[in-house]
């Protein structure tokens, strides 16, 4: 099958506060290196060159981040990134994503990827996202599931019902209803009572449908659309996004558009090997604990009687400084030499909530 119109948006403006205090508004967590000598932005567009021409993978993200992210992946032309003034949640860059694409060529198909997942079996996704373009071409709007491992609180949850079929040697099926992020005992209700799997957050849509879904779920959004829609290619271009941007709310696509979405599409996408580093938790699904379950990414560190702990060591200075643990239990210890971080390791998801308080305090030296 011909595939010329299927397009990748690249969705790389957020700031990682879950990975704080290592992620900052200087060096998000999409342009570090966690896992190697290539960030989460560059592993992201490597694994998409295979499947389309560069030409065709265009990079959201906020102005301060742009020169970085170029410098990481010279070969995608200028106008390949796209530049939100500021941030407005996902519902917004998928919406300028999807207008941008649909003015420069026409009803095409796009991938909607975040800049920070990891993803083992690289040739599966692929085959994945081919699947997923024959569901969207259909008329459907397709995420990708997995099948829930733990009673997660970091992650939606979609429930499905009956099969759309077979593509690709994927099954897709209908998605009855979306729930972002429940709580303990709803996640271990979920599990139990199975037709439930992870939401991605990884979307295949054509550009005509999610625009008319945004029209239906976000009208002002979708005015706003339409005006950006307008200027584009006059010498306007620049003020008039920026000055609709500034009006919009801030709103995630999950709860913005996809919880009240028509003919929408789940494909059960097991076997990637998928992660998404959101947070410090999420480096305990990537990377090798020892017999105790701890996880120790630092160079000084003595730990005696410890369980199920993740030590993470990042020192600006040539100075070592030894981190001593002594008959701790599932915590998280971050050291990046200016801010020491110190949780349980069941409340990780809560990072942000530290990132909240400091923007509240004007300390912005932190962020």
């Amino acid at each position: 099958m011909m595939m010329d119109d299927f397009y990748a948006l690249i969705m790389a403006g957020g700031g990682g506060t879950r990975l704080w205090p290592l992620s900052r508004r200087a060096r998000p967590k999409q342009q570090l290196r966690l896992l190697g000598d290539r960030s989460l932005f560059q592993i992201t567009v490597d694994r998409l060159l295979p499947l389309m021409p560069k030409d065709r993978i265009v990079v959201a993200t906020i102005a301060e981040q742009v020169e970085a992210l170029q410098q990481q992946a010279p070969m995608l032309p200028e106008s390949s990134f796209l530049i939100e003034p500021a941030p407005r949640g996902t519902a917004s860059v998928v919406g300028l994503g999807a207008i941008v694409l649909h003015q420069r060529h026409g009803d095409c198909v796009m991938a909607c990827l975040p800049a920070d997942h990891f993803i083992e079996n690289e040739n599966r996704f692929r085959e994945c996202l081919m699947a997923a373009y024959e569901v969207a071409r259909e008329g459907h709007l397709v995420t990708l599931g997995l099948t829930p491992t733990y009673p997660a609180t970091g992650y939606g949850y979609i429930r499905y019902r009956e099969s759309l079929g077979k593509y690709r040697d994927f099954e897709a099926f209908v998605a009855e209803s979306f729930t972002e992020k429940p709580t303990t005992s709803l996640a271990e209700k979920y599990l139990a009572e199975g037709g439930y799997a992870w939401n991605s957050g990884m979307f295949i849509w054509r550009t005509e449908e999610i625009l008319e879904e945004i029209e239906l779920q976000m009208k002002d959004l979708h005015e706003g659309l339409n005006r950006i829609a307008d200027g584009i290619g006059t010498p306007q271009e620049t003020q008039t996004l920026e000055g609709v941007w500034q009006g919009l709310k801030s709103q995630t696509v999950d709860y913005g558009i996809m919880e009240g979405a028509r003919r929408v599409a789940m494909i059960a996408a097991d076997a990637l090997g998928w992660c998404d580093i959101g947070g410090w938790s999420g480096l305990r699904d990537l990377l090798e604990e020892d017999e105790k379950g701890n996880l120790i990414l630092a160079e000084s560190v003595l730990a005696i009687d410890c369980e199920g702990t993740l030590v993470f060591q990042e020192l600006p200075g040539e100075k070592e400084r030894l981190i001593a643990l002594l008959g701790v239990k599932d915590l998280i210890l971050v050291d990046t030499g200016d801010a020491i971080l110190v949780c349980p390791r069941d409340r990780a998801e809560e990072v942000r909530k530290l990132v909240q308080e400091l923007k509240r305090e004007g300390r912005d030296n932190y962020l």
